[in-house]
């Protein structure tokens, strides 16, 4: 595998980490480098670990994994998805959940990063240098997540609640698409 088509491979698994990126930076009322590089380190980090421990596991447990992680991801995009919908919906003003603590950023990049792990896996039987692709994975979904919050911010500001909602029917809908492709329903 050449580094176009690793690169080409990262931009297309860095799409769920961007989706979420922006929903996150919708929430937050200022950012700053640092909040858009926590994000980004969040799901470059886990994107470039999971292909990581993929690859290491090899077929030892392709069938079981492979078989299991639409439906991971579609409950965990489509559960954060439908709390942003509510709280989107809800009556009462609320402060946006802007967190950035441990439980929320594990959650969306386990989340996102799913399809990471069966890519890994492809890698134990093809001719990939290993280090080369999960470095240049991370990095690739650590830009593209920086600048995912920076637009999720800039779009948020204007249209909080609506952006809110827009957000939350993205997750399921992105959830729902990873669901219907692995079970051939769609392309």
């Amino acid at each position: 595998m050449g580094l176009l088509e690793l690169f080409i491979l990262a931009v297309g698994l860095s799409m769920d980490a961007f989706a979420v990126s922006v929903c996150k930076g919708l929430a937050m009322k200022k950012i700053n480098c640092k909040k858009a590089f926590v994000v980004g380190g969040w799901f470059g980090g886990f994107q470039a670990l999971m292909p990581l421990i993929g690859y290491l596991l090899g077929n030892r447990f392709k069938n079981y994994i492979t078989s299991i992680d639409h439906w991971i991801a579609f409950v965990l995009l489509g559960l954060i998805g439908i709390n942003m919908i509510k709280e989107a919906l809800g009556k009462e003003e609320e402060e946006a959940d802007d967190s950035l603590g441990l439980k929320t950023m594990f959650v969306l990049a386990v989340a996102t990063s799913i399809d990471a792990l069966a890519v890994g896996i492809t890698f134990a039987f093809l001719n990939v240098r290993i280090v080369e692709a999960v470095s240049l994975i991370g990095i690739t979904t650590f830009v593209i997540s920086c600048i995912g919050v920076k637009i999720g911010n800039v779009f948020g500001i204007k249209y909080k609640s609506k952006a809110e909602l827009a957000g939350g029917v993205i997750l399921v809908l992105l959830g729902l698409k990873i669901l219907l492709e692995h079970l051939g329903i769609i392309g």
